[in-house]
């Protein structure tokens, strides 16, 4: 049931996001397109994360992270961090405009449709994932000049308008 539960969810279009957090030193991401919205009042989202990944295990040790949504354009960037054993998120965006969250200090991929940070609120365990519900803390910018990234049967898409 594994095959078919994978193919049949990746029938469902999903927007992809980079999710950075700072570690220390180090600067931490991947790609993920499990990153919605829960809630208006309080601003509440969502991200579901593989719970064997270092992401998750940094997460769970302190609270701040940020997500960038990322445009069209931008299928090489989420690649860079959909990479397993990649390096330091400093080095996957290199030569990619960025800049650090106020808020967080995480790194936030500039060129995206949005960005946001956020800090974890509640950690729910999901079979072999970890979900993180998070506080907006802010949104770094909006641009809805773009056409935002989805992941659709396993590839990475644009949306036609």
């Amino acid at each position: 049931m594994s095959e078919l539960f994978t193919e049949a969810m990746a029938q469902l279009a999903a927007g992809v996001a980079v999710v950075t957090a700072r570690d220390g030193r180090d600067d931490i991401g991947t790609t993920v397109s499990a990153l919605m919205s829960v809630s208006l009042e309080p601003p509440l989202v969502l991200v579901s994360l593989a719970s064997r990944g270092y992401l998750t295990e940094v997460l769970l040790r302190q609270d701040r992270w940020a997500a960038s949504l990322l445009s069209s354009g931008q299928a090489a960037v989420a690649s860079r961090f959909a990479t397993a054993g990649r390096p330091s998120a400093r080095l996957l965006v290199a030569g990619t405009p960025h800049h650090r969250g106020p808020q967080t200090e995480a790194l936030v991929v500039e060129g995206g449709v949005a960005a946001v940070e956020a800090e974890t609120t509640k950690v729910v365990a999901a079979g072999d994932h970890t979900i993180f519900i998070a506080a907006v803390l802010a949104v770094d910018y909006v641009d809805a000049t773009k056409q935002p990234l989805v992941r659709i049967r396993g590839r990475y898409r644009s949306i036609a308008s």
